[in-house]
């Protein structure tokens, strides 16, 4: 007896039918596919549920606007065109085959056959599919007996794979990292390591988003453990050093303590040395935004002055919640997680009304008062005041 899924539930999301009724999927033209099918084989929430279809994209358009559904052709050259269904995105893509690949993108082919379509796909776990009528599950690769397994093995020859696309190195030690038990498959993990080299082909952006996705999994530990120790991310960020991982462990263990969700960047500043300028200079080379070299560089720093909420409150709750984690200071961690650091209450005409003459004295007396207000913990009422005109009285003698 096929295995089958609860194809009905997804059907009954908002959206859903109408799209599948006007892409023909109680007519074998298109199912469910991918990563939806994978997670709920697994128990795992379905947040994104992806199509394809045996309908050209022309025909796909044609289809969805007849159903007054809007269509947006977000990568029609490729065959993929979302849906917008009751406020809802559904991607939809036309079965397809791999003309000419070059590591980086790859020319297709429309096709009408299922298996030929799954055969492009990387991991045996990712190439299967779903009926959405009957909820039959197609596997053309042996990708359920390897989820059983929590096995991630490469469809065909590794090599081949890797060749059509550079990014399946991560792509394989994420999803290692993510479904894998006990050790990697071998032949997958022989070839990775031959072709470490080739990540250089890929995109500074295409590597970042692998890397922080991987390093924001519940504990990646072992397996960046394993690509350092294997070469695979020298080529790309050859600051990491080997023992590196054993910092990345440690900070896990400090953000369970601490009950701090896992956080990719903050991993990655535990893989890079302490230094700002390093660490600004690797966020650069990876095209992060600037917000996110900006958290790097200051997660790098080692100062942790008087206390964490005056921490938090002269660099930053996000920064000082790297700080102290990085430290392994859990508890001083815990105690900043949801505290919003609140705004010195005084400004430059309070001090000028106070006695002050205008001028740069008072922009150095409120500094002066930001900072002992933060060292002696934010006091407020009476024992603000006195802080005040104890500042004050210094500054006018």
């Amino acid at each position: 007896m096929a295995l089958t899924i609860d194809a009905a539930k997804w059907r009954r999301r908002r959206g859903v039918g109408r799209v599948l009724d006007a892409l023909g999927g109680d007519q074998a033209l298109t199912r469910y596919v991918g990563g939806a099918v994978r997670d709920v084989l697994m128990g795992i929430k379905v947040s994104d549920l992806d199509l394809a279809t045996r309908l050209l994209p022309d025909e796909v358009l044609e289809r969805l606007k007849a159903a007054k559904i809007k269509a947006v052709p977000t990568g029609i050259d490729h065959g993929t065109i979302t849906a917008v269904s009751d406020g809802r995105p559904v991607e939809i893509t036309t079965l397809r085959r791999d003309v000419t690949t070059d590591g980086r993108r790859a020319t297709v082919a429309f096709s009408d056959d299922w298996r030929e379509d799954a055969a492009r796909r990387d991991f045996t776990i990712n190439a299967l599919s779903a009926d959405p009528v009957s909820g039959e599950i197609f596997d053309y690769f042996g990708g359920l007996p390897d989820l059983e397994a929590r096995r991630v093995r490469f469809i065909g020859d590794p090599l081949q794979r890797i060749a059509e696309d550079n990014l399946r190195i991560l792509r394989f030690f994420r999803f290692h990292a993510r479904f894998g038990r006990g050790e990697p498959d071998a032949q997958a993990l022989a070839a990775c390591t031959a072709r470490a080299n080739d990540l250089m082909t890929l995109s500074r952006e295409r590597i970042a988003d692998e890397i922080v996705k991987l390093l924001g999994l519940p504990d990646p530990a072992a397996t960046v453990a394993l690509m350092l120790e294997r070469g695979i991310i020298a080529p790309i960020i050859p600051e990491i050093g080997p023992l590196q991982a054993e910092i990345l462990s440690a900070l896990i263990a400090a953000e369970r303590k601490a009950r701090v969700d896992p956080d990719g960047l903050r991993r990655l500043a535990a893989l890079l040395p302490r230094e700002p300028v390093v660490a600004e200079a690797v966020a650069a080379r990876l095209k992060l935004s600037n917000k996110a070299k900006k958290r790097l560089a200051c997660a790098a720093g080692t100062d942790l002055m008087t206390s964490s909420r005056a921490l938090a409150y002269r660099i930053g709750s996000d920064c000082a919640l790297d700080r102290l984690l990085l430290a392994g200071q859990s508890a001083e961690a815990s105690s900043i997680r949801d505290w919003v650091p609140p705004r010195l209450p005084i400004g430059g005409g309070a001090l000028i009304a106070g006695g002050l003459k205008e001028g740069p004295i008072v922009a150095r007396t409120l500094r002066a008062i930001d900072r002992r207000w933060a060292d002696d913990g934010f006091p407020k009422g009476a024992e603000f005041d006195a802080l005040v005109a104890e500042m004050l009285a210094q500054a006018s003698a």
